[in-house]
């Protein structure tokens, strides 16, 4: 396993996935063990010696923000802190963002403005690098005061409570504790503070979801590369003239895409009938274009997000000052969350409305794609399931970042609910990738009618990898197999080229 040093060097996206993908071991740099260990020093001299009240170091919490709390119980606030925050309700978060919560927990406490011990910090790492995943709930963050309950189902296994997997089995944290000898921990003040405030929940969806996204929109050029070729589609609305003149990156982008996977293929060289496509197929460079600029922006919040400090109190132990703030407020992620979600929305649209011309009976393919036509239903109802995740993506892009409730008596009175927006651009996400396996489904079926006129070689090469997981439909059969089938090869499916350069 490679092995990532963690420093105070800024992050990009390359080198968050480059982490995951590659199973990489986390280690610390010197630089951020001094860090946290002067930031600790600093506050334990700070509180020793100072006569004011320090926000949730010894005081409460929220509204109880003016309760004193006496130095001898300021290790049991910090355990209550965590079990009264797990109030997590619904289904697992996937492990796959469990993971990556935890780096980005991680990467926020070495920079040493969180007061968190060393120990504490190294047994989050020790978590990481042994896959012992907690079990956070989706349910329960308004995405404010950080993700506080994710996060305190996050921290439990510190202290031997709660639920992780380990080793692909759900476990009690205290069974896997005892079995690897190890002690829970007894955090210090402020600890559970810092564990808990923080956006790595939103943050943690966020980044899952761009990976997700950056590959969305590699599959739906190409897969609609495929759908262009099958309905007989001119080549000049993707004329670099046409992006020049209206100079959107993410358009010109797409045009260039699209032309590489065309790039020699007979039949878009072919005479055309038709002097114009419906806009589904015509407007591909600027539908899909416009969301991968959108994807792009969110990139750059999200990674934002990554390199900062998202605590609350944060210390300035060089300034000596520890600051109450608000940069645990999802406000930013909640935007570009929601923006992402209408983004992916309309690239599962545009896509529908391609299968909708597939099966129409138009340039020279059959009615709904199959022989016999009436007594074969073909590739009818599969449009059918494309439109139903259509509709309802429409109805989940709904913005939840325009949406607040007041908590704590008033005090935390604006609210983001940016983690609802992680949520619901989760589901879109799996909606997308269902419809886009759809439109590759009916489009390889259509181009198999073209024959013998060649396509490119490369979309050739992808369609016949295809067709070793799905076969050319003959006859009527049950199709959410096909559908299921096109799924996984669309999941599985490698990109070679870099996803976040272009």
């Amino acid at each position: 396993m490679k092995e990532f040093i963690i420093d105070n060097t800024l992050l990009d996206i390359e080198a968050i996935y480059e982490i995951i993908e590659k199973d990489s071991i986390l280690k610390l740099s010197d630089e951020s063990i001094n860090n946290v260990v002067e930031c600790r020093n600093y506050l334990d001299k700070k509180i020793s010696q100072s006569e004011s009240p320090l926000y949730g170091i010894n005081t409460g919490f929220g509204s109880l923000y003016n309760v004193s709390i006496e130095d001898k119980d300021l290790s049991k606030l910090q355990h209550n802190l965590i079990l009264s925050h797990s109030c997590g309700v619904g289904e697992k978060t996937p492990l796959a963002i469990v993971k990556i919560m935890l780096l980005l927990k991680i990467i926020t406490l070495s920079k040493g403005h969180s007061g968190i011990h060393l120990d504490t910090l190294n047994r989050l790492i020790f978590f990481y690098n042994n896959d012992i995943l907690p079990v956070i709930f989706k349910h329960g963050s308004l995405g404010a005061s950080g993700d506080l309950s994710p996060l305190a189902h996050l921290s439990l296994p510190l202290i031997g409570e709660g639920q992780v997997f380990y080793k692909g089995i759900l476990k009690d944290a205290s069974e896997v504790l005892k079995e690897l000898s190890i002690l829970p921990l007894k955090l210090r003040s402020k600890e559970g503070l810092a564990l808990l405030n923080g956006t790595q929940f939103m943050s943690g969806y966020g980044i899952h979801l761009l990976f997700e996204a950056y590959k969305i929109s590699h599959m739906a050029d190409l897969i609609s590369s495929i759908s262009l070729e099958a309905y007989d589609c001119r080549v000049e609305p993707f004329d670099a003239l046409i992006q020049k003149v209206r100079p959107h990156n993410g358009q010109a982008i797409v045009a260039d895409r699209v032309n590489y996977f065309r790039d020699n293929s007979d039949i878009s060289l072919m005479h055309k009938v038709h002097t114009q496509d419906p806009y589904s197929f015509r407007c591909i460079p600027q539908v899909h274009g416009a969301s991968l600029d959108t994807i792009c922006y969110a990139k750059s919040v999200i990674m934002n997000e990554v390199n900062s400090v998202n605590d609350n109190p944060i210390i300035f132990h060089k300034e000596d000052k520890i600051i109450s703030g608000g940069n645990f407020h999802g406000q930013p992620l909640a935007y570009v969350l929601d923006f992402l979600k209408i983004s992916l929305s309309e690239l599962g649209n545009i896509s529908e409305r391609r299968t909708y011309n597939l099966i129409s009976g138009q340039r020279g393919l059959p009615s709904f794609l199959v022989d016999s036509p009436g007594l074969n239903s073909g590739f009818m109802i599969p449009q059918y399931t494309a439109a139903s995740l259509v509709s309802l993506n429409k109805q989940l892009s709904s913005p939840s970042s325009v949406d607040s409730i007041v908590s704590s008596n008033g005090q935390e009175d604006h609210v983001s609910m940016g983690a609802n927006s992680a949520i619901l651009l989760y589901d879109i996400t799996e909606n997308v990738k269902k419809i886009l396996s759809i439109e590759l489904f009916n489009a390889a079926q259509a181009l198999d009618f073209k024959k013998p006129l060649k396509t490119s070689k490369r979309l050739n090469s992808f369609i016949e990898q295809y067709r070793n997981h799905v076969e050319f439909v003959t006859e009527d059969k049950i199709m959410s197999k096909e559908i299921n089938n096109s799924l996984a090869f669309i999941d599985d499916y490698k990109i070679e080229d870099n996803l976040f350069t272009f």
